[in-house]
């Protein structure tokens, strides 16, 4: 129960990790010192999507499934829900590409936009 447990809430880090580097750079707008830790990993989601690294958390997901005595994903909340917004069906290396260049994007304009605002207060 303790691996089943400890891959459930793997997934949500997963979840949240992805979610920090698509909108992180909105928090660096409220808190400047989380572009510090915005910017590493940004720059790992869009590594990860345009080289086709593999992510060590997708690793201990699968360890700690295959731990607890279970196949794959199937069943409970968190594998319908959340799984399949991190593993949508049909991702493809054309399709990763794509999220990398969105990623890259999203932050670009965002810290653009920062680095503005920051020019305008005199800050930089």
């Amino acid at each position: 129960m303790l691996y089943r447990i400890a891959a459930d809430s793997l997934v949500l880090l997963h979840l949240c990790f992805i979610l920090f580097v698509l909108f992180g750079g909105l928090l660096a707008l409220k808190w400047r010192p989380v572009i510090w830790m915005h910017l590493p990993a940004a720059a790992w989601g869009v590594a990860v999507e345009l080289f086709h690294l593999p992510c060590p958390l997708t690793r201990w997901e699968n360890l700690f499934r295959h731990l607890a005595g279970q196949n794959g994903y199937d069943g409970g909340f968190i594998e319908h829900y959340v799984l399949a917004l991190i593993y949508p069906a049909g991702l493809t290396p054309h399709i990763q590409l794509g999220l990398g260049a969105l990623v890259l994007l999203i932050n670009l304009a965002v810290y653009g936009w920062i680095i503005r605002q920051w020019k305008r207060r005199g800050a930089v």
